[in-house]
């Protein structure tokens, strides 16, 4: 409702209330009837919802499925190994999430606070969670606003709102009402938000929104929204529709072809789905969820909280960084900055006398009072030498019918009147200037042009004058006449000093950083330009008048969005997610909530509101875009051995499913036994599982890398037709060689099957020679063990068990001659395909 349009009397009689607040009786009932004043709280995820969940994954339903064909195949062992795959890979999901979640549950703790009711014409003291629609909240310095308040009495109230609106500065509030149909955030003047903060003055507001019907509950609302599909999910869910339709397409070719040679329709059905499972990258679940787990762990340690492992790829598929202005590239702390004399040169004399001229409370370690003049004595406390010789005497204090306050100073013998202010009541109370040690008369078009300059940088301004004054008793407002105009002092929310760096880094990167932010376009471009970037801007108003496909053109060539409103924000972060970018979302405020949800991977803070941390997928210790840059590079580093894996796997698997669907056709007896099928699948990618180990090429962590189907289905294609080629060769020297020994020929190519899968990793691994990318000592190690356990198997008396027959030293030299040809062409072969495809 447009409670902002209408006068108090009006809103008393809606809420069926008065000046007096709200009797007992009347707050029982209507807690009855809308509840307590509570945000809702994120639903917490048990442990067996966890568990659960991690069952979900396409790919590992389709290992559950293998399991039962090996079951079925004669394959109990490799039944057996898969399923503890799945458990194993199921329970180290569970491990880090639950980690995770129990980490969120400890920052996600609600602060309860107690509030000022006027109750039955008496001021009491209540819990925020007993504020019912029709309540008088009595604000002063210091308070957070429990609900959402229409205020009525205001008196030099100023409210920081940055977590709704984000806004830097503190709103000075108005009890008047507004007309209009429809505002932002922003223009609410006699409006109040929950969770905001009372930074000055006092006042008194009517709640006319509690709990979900709030600001704050409507923000949360989005927390319980289907969240859309990460980039992540589409890449496995598109990966596992690949693989079903090889399979579906594997199965049917290679059982027809089996029963028209004259094979039985049971053996036909086994070896067909034997087959099928062959193509399975059976490891990928584990090997995903093991490098993402390392990942995490890493980054825990350097302060991030991953709270869903898949996250971490799309942190590292990332190509657009959508980050809140205030808190996050600033300080979100208005500070002192300059102090210049009407020529724009710093004047050290201003701060000599400006630096008793505030109105703050000091307790203990904390300042309280208006920001600019905590900016003040911050500043002043932290010069090497005492700023001021002044001796204070008295304070004129501030109001906001004259925007300006004076002190009585005793300086160097002299009494002095030191008055600061907007630069345009200055106007009123100076009739002269200072320049160049001169005392001329007042120029204000001079005085304004300089402050007009500064402003257009964003930065705020106030004015200081001065005057000699006689002794006397008393002092009022009335002294303030006919000072001197000496200089202005300047404020600003300042760059952090990361803050130009890391966006640096994450450009070099390939990660693109976009402004997003509910203060002015005059702050926001001052920011981003001193940031270092070029500055392409639309406000919220521009935005709003965009349909979608308009929307969709514009923010690529825009990087600095102003005056935004929460939806606004959303409908941006969906807009790229729609243009084909996998999209972050870092921001710390309630009105960041929307876009933190909408986005592929929400980021948020330890210190943000709950709200925010609700509905982030990471949570940063520190507000910072530098500390992502190591996030990112793990997450590339997941995802480039993840695909290291894939490509490896599935045309290795494919080739050999190739030769053997072709070969059982031509032979009259099956060339592998699917139980062996399935052995030599196994332990080729024993050395795979460490693959999470591997260095990746600095060249593949430059830029993000996205899951392209087509990549891999053509690099399927084109090495599984050479594996298999190389495979028909080993199968023409078996046949050779065999003389009607089926053992012979299903042992010499279980030797070349397994280990050309294992040796032609150290080619694919790296876009480069070989021998220029080195391996990590995990995988090399790895790949020399499953290696020997190959050889162990078909050489040791385990061979009667596994059906091997050993073959000679001359055939097994000419496999190895084989496999060192097949690497060889690989290794030639990978920069021509790598030239034409990736």
């Amino acid at each position: 409702m447009s409670y902002w349009s209408k006068h108090p009397e009006e809103i008393f009689r809606e809420l069926n209330s008065s000046k007096n607040g709200l009797s007992s009786e009347d707050v029982k009932t209507r807690l009855g009837q809308y509840g307590f004043n509570d945000i809702p709280k994120r639903r917490e995820k048990t442990a067996l919802s966890l568990l659960v969940s991690q069952l979900k994954d396409p790919l590992v339903i389709a290992l559950i499925v293998a399991s039962i064909v090996s079951f079925f195949t004669g394959g109990e062992i490799e039944g057996i190994t898969i399923l503890a795959i799945v458990v194993i890979n199921v329970l180290v999901g569970f491990a880090q999430e639950y980690k995770s979640e129990k980490a969120l549950q400890q920052l996600a703790v609600l602060i309860k606070y107690r509030v000022r009711v006027l109750r039955d014409n008496k001021v009491s003291e209540v819990d925020t969670r007993n504020i019912v629609p029709g309540d008088i909240i009595l604000l002063e310095t210091g308070d957070r606003i429990p609900a959402d308040l229409r205020l009525m009495e205001v008196d030099e109230l100023e409210i920081d709102e940055s977590i709704v609106t984000g806004e830097s500065y503190p709103v000075l509030k108005s009890s008047n009402p507004i007309v209009a149909e429809k505002l932002g955030p922003q223009r609410m003047e006699n409006m109040a938000f929950p969770g905001t903060l009372v930074v000055n003055g006092k006042g008194k507001g009517i709640v006319v929104s509690t709990g979900i019907k709030s600001t704050l509950g409507q923000m949360a609302t989005y927390l319980k929204l289907t969240e859309p599909k990460t980039n992540y999910e589409k890449g496995i869910r598109n990966f596992s529709k690949f693989l079903i339709k090889g399979i579906l397409i594997g199965i049917t070719f290679i059982f027809i072809m089996n029963a028209l040679t004259g094979k039985t329709l049971f053996d036909s059905a086994l070896f067909s789905l034997a087959l099928a499972v062959g193509i399975i990258p059976e490891s990928l679940p584990i090997i995903i969820t093991i490098g993402l787990s390392r990942g995490a762990i890493l980054m825990s340690k350097n302060g991030v909280i991953v709270k869903k492992l898949s996250v971490i790829e799309d942190l590292g598929n990332m190509d657009v960084i959508c980050s809140d202005k205030t808190g996050t590239i600033t300080a979100n702390k208005i500070t002192l900055i300059d102090y210049v004399d009407l020529e724009g040169k710093k004047d050290p004399e201003l701060l000599k006398l400006v630096c008793h001229c505030v109105s703050i409370v000091e307790d203990e370690k904390i300042v309280t009072g208006n920001p600019m003049d905590v900016a003040i004595f911050e500043y002043c406390k932290k010069q090497p030498t005492p700023t001021s010789t002044c001796d204070l005497v008295e304070l004129i204090p501030f109001d906001y019918s004259r925007r300006r306050m004076s002190i009585i100073a005793r300086n160097e013998g002299k009494l002095l009147l030191i008055c600061k202010g907007a630069p345009e009541s200055m106007f009123q109370v100076c009739s002269t200037m200072r320049i160049s040690d001169k005392i001329t008369e007042l120029d204000k078009i001079r005085v304004q042009r300089l402050y007009d300059n500064l402003s257009r940088k964003g930065i705020r301004v106030l004015g200081l004058g001065v005057k000699e004054i006689e002794e006397k008793d008393n002092y009022s407002k009335a002294d303030e006449q006919d000072l001197t105009f000496i200089g202005l002092l300047c404020f600003i929310d300042p760059l952090k000093p990361t803050a130009k760096q890391s966006i640096t880094e994450l450009k070099g990167l390939g990660v693109e950083v976009k402004i997003l932010t509910g203060d002015s376009p005059l702050v926001a471009q001052t920011i981003t330009e001193e940031a270092g970037m070029t500055v392409e801007m639309l406000t919220g108003s521009e935005v709003d008048k965009m349909d979608d496909e308009m929307l969709q053109k514009a923010i690529e060539k825009t990087n600095v969005f102003a005056r935004l409103t929460p939806e606004q924000k959303t409908r941006i972060v969906l807009a790229l997610s729609k243009n084909g970018h996998v999209t972050g979302f870092l921001g710390d405020g309630v009105n960041d909530a929307p876009a933190l949800k909408a986005a592929d991977v929400g980021i948020s803070v330890d210190g943000a509101v709950d709200i925010a941390k609700e509905a982030a997928d990471i949570v940063l210790t520190e507000s910072s875009l530098g500390i992502l840059r190591g996030g990112i590079v793990e997450g590339r580093t997941t995802f480039g051995n993840t695909t290291k894996y894939i490509l490896n796997t599935v045309s290795a698997n494919l080739g050999n499913v190739i030769s053997l669907a072709i070969v059982s056709i031509i032979f009259n007896f099956l060339p592998m036994l699917p139980f062996q099928i399935l052995l030599t699948n196994l332990i080729s990618d024993g050395p795979l599982l460490s693959i999470s180990t591997d260095r990746v090429d600095e060249e593949e962590l430059s830029k993000p890398r996205n899951w392209n189907i087509k990549l891999i289905s053509r690099f399927t294609l084109f090495f599984g037709v050479i594996s298999s080629v190389f495979d028909f060769t080993t199968m023409i020297l078996l046949s050779a060689v065999m003389g009607g020994n089926v053992a012979l020929f299903r042992a010499g190519w279980f030797i070349e099957s397994t280990m050309s899968e294992i040796l032609v990793t150290f080619s694919i691994r790296t876009k480069k020679r070989f021998f220029r990318s080195k391996p990590s000592k995990i995988l090399l190690g790895m790949s020399i063990i499953c290696s020997l356990l190959t050889l162990l198997l078909v050489y040791s008396p385990l061979n009667t068990f596994f059906e091997f027959h050993p073959p000679s030293f001359l055939i097994l030299l000419a496999i190895f001659g084989e496999l060192a040809l097949y690497f060889l062409t690989v290794e030639l072969i990978k920069n021509v395909f790598n030239r034409k495809y990736s």
